[in-house]
C-alpha cells in the first residue's frame, strides 16, 4: 500500500536527467504515492509543470526562491499566477530567504518574498518556505502574512532551527518538514526538535537531490529515501512506521489539497 508522499523533491534538476523514469519507477517501489516538486526560477516552473503532467506522482509547485531572486521583477507575478491554476500545481514555492548565500541582495530577497506570499494569499494556496540563516526575518514575515489574511499556511522545508523557532512556526499555523538530517549521527538537536513537534504538523520530505539519510550520506538523494526519514520519526514519536507514514500522509493531503487525490494509500 502506498502512504508515503515525498512533500519536497527536486526532480527536474539535472542530477536526474539520465535516470528520471527509473527514479520515479523506484519511488513507487518504495510505498512513495505522490512527490511534490518546487520550482526555484522561472524557466523551473515551466519544467516543474511539465512532470507533473508527465508522470501520475509527480504535483508542481511554481515561484522564485530567493537565490534566484536578484533580477526580481513585480511583472514576474503575472507568469507565476497563471501557472498556479494548473490542476497539478499544489503551492506557490520554493520561496523563501537565505541571508547564507550571496546570490541575492536581502532586500531584493524580501520584495519578492513578500510579493509571493501576497500572491498565495490571493491564490488560495500554501507556500513552501526555504530558510537558511534568516529565521527572525523569515517569521516577521510569515505573521505579518497570517494577521493580513489567516489563509495563509505552509511549511518551513527541510527545518533545522532551533525549538523557538519550531514553535513560533507552529503558532501561526505552519508545518515542519523534515529531511535527511534527521538521521544523521551528530543530529541529536535536530531530533530533540522534531521529537516535540505535534504529530499533526509533521511532513516528510528527501530535498533530493541533496541531504541524503545517513546511509547514503554523500551520494545523491532520491525519492525513496523518504522512507527513512519516517522510521526515524517514527522512532521518536514511538509510533510504527505504518501510522507515521499515515500521519504524514494525512497531513500532506490537510496542506496541499485533494489535488494530490491519494487517501489511505489508494488513489481516488
Amino acid at each position: 500500500m502506498n502512504l508515503l508522499i515525498d512533500t519536497h523533491c527536486h526532480l527536474d534538476f539535472g542530477q536526474f536527467d539520465e535516470d528520471l523514469t527509473t527514479v520515479i519507477e523506484r519511488a513507487r517501489d518504495h510505498g512513495i504515492s505522490r512527490i511534490i516538486v518546487p520550482a526555484v526560477d522561472l524557466p523551473g516552473c515551466d519544467r516543474v509543470i511539465h512532470l507533473a503532467e508527465s508522470f501520475e506522482e509527480v504535483f508542481a509547485a511554481v515561484g522564485v526562491h530567493p537565490n534566484s531572486s536578484e533580477n526580481w521583477q513585480d511583472a514576474w507575478l503575472d507568469q507565476i499566477r497563471s501557472m498556479a491554476g494548473h490542476p497539478k500545481v499544489v503551492a506557490i514555492g520554493e520561496i523563501g530567504l537565505d541571508y547564507y548565500r550571496d546570490h541575492s541582495p536581502p532586500d531584493i530577497q524580501q520584495k519578492a518574498f513578500s510579493a509571493q506570499l501576497k500572491l498565495a494569499a490571493e491564490v488560495r494556496l500554501p507556500v513552501i518556505i526555504h530558510n537558511r540563516e534568516a529565521s527572525d526575518d523569515v517569521l516577521t514575515f510569515l505573521k505579518e502574512s497570517a494577521s493580513n489574511n489567516n489563509q495563509i499556511k505552509g511549511v518551513l522545508h527541510s527545518f533545522s532551527g532551533d525549538w523557538q523557532t519550531a514553535q513560533t512556526a507552529l503558532e501561526i499555523g505552519f508545518y515542519l518538514g523534515f529531511t535527511g538530517p534527521i538521521t544523521f549521527k551528530s543530529a541529536d538537536t535536530l531530533r530533540s526538535v522534531a521529537k516535540r513537534v505535534p504529530l499533526n504538523r509533521l511532513l516528510v520530505e528527501t530535498d533530493a537531490p541533496f541531504l541524503a539519510p545517513q546511509k547514503y550520506r554523500g551520494r545523491r538523494n532520491e525519492p525513496a529515501y523518504v522512507s527513512l526519514v519516517v522510521e526515524k520519526l517514527a522512532e521518536l514519536h514511538d509510533v510504527t512506521v505504518a501510522e507515521m507514514a499515515r500521519i504524514t500522509q494525512y497531513n500532506a493531503i490537510s496542506l496541499f489539497g485533494e489535488k494530490l487525490g491519494v487517501l489511505n494509500g489508494q488513489p481516488r
